[in-house]
């Protein structure tokens, strides 16, 4: 006899109580339907749920690769734009390097060291500076080369700004020089006696003249013909009323027979300063004044100082 399990259930319309009964086997395969049913509601609940992780996990993903890819875009345009940088600061230490070889030209100051200049240092390939390179091509190469220059233009750099200021020294030196070398005529007249051998006015006997002699007015302005210090302001056998100036560096300018001196002994003067005025003091003919330039104690012929 098969067995049958009986259900009671209270009827809401009523208050009698139903009876019916099930058989057992179909009992259990609605139960195992129920399982079967709620099992495959969670295996479909959950692998929803795992598909819509892994979507919003590949949605971040491809955010985040976007992120990088432009990250590394950016990064490449700026290591080509520093690229450019170093090309532009390359361009402008070699200037300046043959700017100080025309100043050291112009100036006729030699060069003491070797050339400072680029030379041996190459230039950025020009492959590696095209913005369309493809994102996945790596620039490692570009990368060393570019330090390898930035150390050498620093290197450069480091030694242009020794060689300047060892240029600016000689250029201070020599200006110097020439601010104390004699360069102008020291009064406006007529050249009345050359350096040289001449017949003495006074003996008609050769003798050497140390100077020249400028004739002009009684009164004339005498000027200084360089910067230097007033080493003598006084009388002289010979030559009167007489001006010595120290001009440094071995170069010396003696004016004579003035007729007033308008500095003293240990004033400092610069070049077109008036000094004294022409006279006729000491042993002379008529108003002029005798000029000499002397290097290191040896007259020389003051028309070569003369350059207006």
């Amino acid at each position: 006899m098969k067995k049958r399990i009986k259900i009671w259930f209270h009827s809401g319309a009523t208050s009698d109580i139903r009876e019916f009964s099930i058989h057992k086997v179909l009992l259990g395969f609605i139960i195992l339907i129920g399982v079967f049913a709620i099992g495959g509601t969670s295996f479909v609940g959950y692998d929803y749920l795992r598909l819509k992780n892994v979507l919003f996990n590949n949605n971040s993903l491809n955010q985040t690769i976007h992120k990088q890819k432009n990250e590394i875009k950016n990064q490449r345009t700026q290591i080509q734009s520093f690229a450019g940088e170093i090309e532009i600061l390359k361009k402008q230490v070699d200037n300046l390097s043959k700017f100080e070889d025309k100043v050291r030209l112009i100036a006729d100051i030699k060069q003491t060291s070797n050339s400072s200049g680029l030379i041996g240092i190459g230039g950025i390939p020009t492959n590696e500076l095209d913005p369309d390179i493809p994102l996945e091509k790596k620039q490692t190469a570009l990368i060393r080369e570019m330090h390898q220059q930035i150390n050498q233009t620093t290197f450069v750099a480091k030694k242009q700004a020794l060689d300047f200021e060892s240029l600016i020294k000689q250029l201070e030196e020599k200006r110097n020089l020439l601010a104390c070398t004699p360069s102008i005529r020291p009064v406006k007249g007529w050249i009345t006696s050359k350096f040289g051998y001449r017949s003495s006015p006074f003996t008609g006997q050769k003798e050497f003249h140390p100077g020249i002699d400028i004739s002009n007015k009684s009164g004339t302005k005498i000027f200084a013909t360089a910067n230097g210090k007033i080493s003598y302001a006084g009388r002289k056998m010979y030559f009167g009323n007489f001006v010595v100036i120290d001009h440094g560096h071995g170069r010396v300018t003696r004016y004579g027979h003035l007729k007033k001196l308008l500095v003293k002994r240990g004033q400092k003067v610069k070049r077109g300063d008036v000094i004294a005025l022409m006279g006729n003091t000491g042993k002379s003919t008529g108003p002029h004044v005798h000029y000499e330039v002397r290097i290191n104690g040896t007259p020389v012929n003051p028309l070569n100082f003369i350059l207006n």
